[in-house]
């Protein structure tokens, strides 16, 4: 098939796809209590799974294997596509598809400690990521405004909007949120009590099962079975924690106090000595703002322990902390803190990046510069190193960041110049400056210079709240 025919077909299943899921939407959101009892037939469909596929294969992991060893590359090199989709749909349809394990691959945290990868096998990364094309639209119907992570149109810095809003709003108090093992503890039960709510085909809900229990290849080549959790990495479990999550979300939203409570109930209960709170959620990172007392603050800490029991969830009581906004917290890579404005009385709430943030990022210059090769042309460093910088400040551009890019500015700086001293050992300042810096101070090649991350513009986000587009827009 030549590559024409291929975009044309994949154009036209995406038009199908968001066609369908637009319907599903709508259903969804038009009838709460709605259970959809037959888009089975929706996951095996040649449009979804055709779309699946592309995101598969364009996926930033598609050259990870699972334990068959083969990737998407080795698919579309050797078996071909369409041999490899017309397989998968007939497995599906003949009810002869069975999830295999998970590869585990241990990758190590900022912390010291290890994080659990799932990498599942590609043609269960496609039939996630066709079950995900079908269930997601259904259950964004449900899922409230304060959830954030792993949801389309969304982002981190619609979480760090809201909870910079709401401190400048009398929520003084914050829940620092730490669930423990979020995505290894979840109850495959409850998990699945909560999908079943809104879907009643048995073929999709046997699906969703088979992959929640299809077990792990460790790397010491041990088949272990999972009897709860859901494998970080695979496709379906961001969509899957969500689900598991929301009951946290409803908690608070139903709750009197709670983000539904009107203007005058709200100021009748602070009259009365009793709490206002809001729930900010990044899949597992949440903070719970308390209008209150700190004693307020502690009594809803043990209630939310509560309502993530009934998932199976425990919060680690060491890191699920209690701090006023004076004090300031780390959330999403941020610090959130209110201080006095310079030369005024006044005191704003400030965010910008981190402490553990900015560590992290000037570790990694720290170890492209040490990895890369002093053989290499100079070309070859910032080829890695301008990457990674620009990302970074593209994350924070929002904040009060411009300290944090000028530190980072100067020690990428230095970084890069020992590297050249590194490279000719014997070279002069005034050498270094003709051959790398043309005669002045900045790293300069003929493909561009080392990024300046001190040059970067601050640009402040705007909170949108409720205003978030749908990304299955609904007429009226």
């Amino acid at each position: 098939m030549n590559t024409d025919e291929s975009e044309y077909l994949l154009m036209r299943a995406e038009r199908r796809v968001r066609e369908i899921q637009t319907k599903l939407h709508r259903w969804a959101r038009d009838d709460s209590r709605r259970r959809f009892d037959d888009v089975f037939n929706l996951v095996a469909d040649p449009g979804f799974l055709r779309v699946a596929w592309d995101r598969v294969r364009s996926n930033k992991g598609a050259r990870s294997a699972g334990v068959d060893g083969k990737s998407a590359y080795y698919v579309e090199a050797v078996v071909g596509t369409e041999e490899f989709l017309d397989g998968l749909r007939t497995s599906l349809r003949e009810r002869r598809f069975v999830p295999v394990p998970v590869r585990e691959r241990m990758i190590p945290k900022a912390n010291g400690k290890l994080r659990r990868l799932g990498i599942a096998t590609v043609r269960d990364r496609v039939v996630q990521a066709s079950l995900k094309l079908v269930l997601e639209p259904i259950f964004e119907a449900d899922f409230l405004p304060c959830s954030y992570g792993f949801r389309p149109k969304r982002r981190a810095h619609d979480a760090i909007a809201e909870i910079r809003l709401l401190t400048s709003r009398s929520y003084e108090w914050i829940v620092e949120g730490d669930i423990t093992a979020c995505f290894d503890e979840i109850s495959h039960t409850a998990l699945m009590d909560r999908v079943r709510q809104r879907v009643g085909d048995k073929r999709v809900l046997a699906l969703v099962k088979a992959f929640l229990k299809a077990g792990i290849l460790g790397e010491d080549g041990r088949l272990r079975e999972t009897d709860a959790g859901t494998p970080q990495g695979s496709i379906l479990s961001p969509l899957l924690s969500n689900v598991a999550l929301a009951v946290l979300d409803e908690h608070i939203a139903q709750s009197p106090g709670g983000p539904a409570a009107s203007k005058v109930e709200r100021a009748k209960r602070l009259r009365h000595g009793l709490p206002n709170y809001r729930l900010v959620r990044y899949a597992d990172d949440w903070c719970l703002l308390v209008s209150g007392t700190e004693a307020d603050a502690e009594v809803l800490r043990e209630e939310v322990a509560g309502v993530l029991s009934t998932m199976g969830l425990r919060l680690s009581q060491e890191k699920t902390l209690i701090t006023h906004i004076d004090k300031g917290v780390d959330f999403l890579g941020w610090r959130i803190q209110r201080h006095r404005k310079r030369g005024a009385n006044r005191h704003y709430i400030y965010t910008y990046p981190s402490h553990k943030a900015v560590k992290a990022v000037t570790r990694k210059v720290k170890r492209l510069c040490r990895e890369t090769n002093t053989n290499l042309p100079l070309e070859a460093l910032l080829a890695r190193l301008n990457p990674a910088m620009r990302g970074w400040c593209a994350y924070f551009r929002p904040g009060v960041s411009a300290a944090a890019f000028g530190n980072l500015s100067h020690y990428a700086w230095w970084q890069v110049m020992a590297w050249i001293r590194r490279k000719h050992r014997k070279i002069s300042w005034k050498e270094l400056r003709r051959r790398y810096c043309r005669g002045k101070w900045w790293p300069v090649t003929a493909e561009g210079g080392l990024f300046n991350p001190e040059k970067v513009r601050i640009v402040r986000y705007r909170y949108r709240g409720t205003a978030i587009p749908s990304p299955w827009p609904v007429a009226g």
